[in-house]
C-alpha cells in the first residue's frame, strides 16, 4: 500500500474511532442510573480487557523492566482517564466534557511544537475552557468541570504513553495488557459502587457494548492510525471530537448546549486545529 492510501485508511480509522467512542459514552451515560459512573467504567475497561486479551493473546514475557513500568503506567492512566471522564459526564453534557478534556492533547501538541504562533492557539483554547467554567456558564456543575480537567491531564499522558507502548509491544498487545492492568485497578471501585448489579445479564450485555464501542474498538483503531498518520492530520481530526460528542449527546440523550457553551467548544476546536497545522509535517512518534 502506497503512502497516500495508507494515510487515507488511517484517517478513516480515526473518524471511526471518534464516532465509536462517543456512541459508547452515550450508551454508558444512559446506564449511570443503574450502576453509577464507577460501576460503568469498571465494566467498560474490564470487559474491554477480556475482549482484547482473548483477541490479541498477548505475549506476557520477554520485555524489559522499563517497558513493563510504562505498560503499568499506561494501564493506570487508562483507568484514571476513563473514571474521571465518566464522573464528569454524570454532571455535565458529554460535548462540554470532551471539549474541556481536550486541554490534555492540546498541551501535548504544544509541547512538540516550537512556533510562536502556537501562543495564539493556546490563548484561544484557554478562553474556550474559561468560558466553560462555572463562573461563566452557571448551568455547569463545578465538580463535573473539575473531573473533566483531570481527564484531560490523563488523556495527554495517554497519548504520550500510547506511542511509547506502541513501539515496544507488537501490534495491539500493549493495549490489551494495559487494559487488563486498568481493569484490575478499577475492579474494587466498581464493586464498591455497584455491587451485584454489575453481574446482571442485561447490564453485562450493555456493558460489553460500551466496552467494544468506547474502548476496545477505538483504542485499537487509534493505535493503528498513530503508526502511519502525520501528527498534523491526526491533530486536526481529533479537533473535531468535541463537535461529534455534542451532536451524538444531543441525538442520543437530548443534551442541549447554551450559546456560550457552543462558542467555547468552537474556540477549542479552532485552537486544536491551529496547533495541529502549525506542527512540523512528520509522522507520529
Amino acid at each position: 500500500m502506497d503512502q497516500g492510501k495508507a494515510q487515507g485508511s488511517a484517517i478513516g480509522l480515526v473518524w471511526l474511532a471518534m464516532v465509536s467512542t462517543q456512541l459508547g459514552s452515550t450508551l454508558a451515560k444512559s446506564l449511570f442510573g443503574q450502576v453509577g459512573p464507577l460501576g460503568m467504567v469498571c465494566l467498560r475497561v474490564g470487559l474491554a480487557a477480556v475482549v482484547l486479551v482473548a483477541w490479541q493473546r498477548p505475549r506476557w514475557r520477554g520485555y524489559s523492566a522499563p517497558a513493563y513500568r510504562r505498560l503499568v503506567l499506561f494501564g493506570l492512566t487508562l483507568a484514571t482517564m476513563n473514571s474521571c471522564f465518566y464522573l464528569a459526564i454524570a454532571r455535565i453534557p458529554i460535548g462540554v466534557a470532551v471539549a474541556i478534556e481536550f486541554s490534555g492533547p492540546l498541551l501535548v501538541a504544544l509541547f512538540h511544537s516550537r512556533r510562536w504562533l502556537d501562543g495564539l492557539w493556546v490563548g484561544l483554547a484557554a478562553l474556550g475552557i474559561g468560558l466553560l467554567s462555572p463562573l461563566h456558564s452557571t448551568s455547569l456543575d463545578g465538580v463535573g468541570v473539575g473531573f473533566a480537567r483531570l481527564a484531560g491531564v490523563a488523556w495527554g499522558l495517554y497519548i504520550i504513553l500510547a506511542t511509547q507502548v506502541g513501539r515496544e509491544f507488537k501490534g495491539s498487545e500493549g493495549l490489551a495488557l494495559a487494559m487488563a492492568v486498568g481493569g484490575l485497578a478499577l475492579l474494587p471501585l466498581g464493586l464498591a459502587s455497584a455491587g451485584q448489579a454489575l453481574l446482571h445479564p442485561r447490564i453485562l450485555g450493555l456493558g460489553l457494548g460500551v466496552a467494544l464501542l468506547a474502548s476496545a474498538l477505538p483504542y485499537s483503531l487509534e493505535m493503528a492510525a498513530l503508526r502511519r498518520l502525520p501528527v498534523t492530520v491526526f491533530g486536526v481530526l481529533l479537533s473535531l471530537e468535541p463537535a461529534i460528542a455534542a451532536l451524538i449527546g444531543f441525538l442520543g440523550l437530548g443534551e442541549t448546549l447554551t450559546p456560550v457553551m457552543i462558542q467555547a467548544i468552537l474556540l477549542i476546536m479552532v485552537a486544536a486545529t491551529g496547533i495541529a497545522l502549525c506542527q512540523p509535517h512528520r509522522s507520529a512518534p
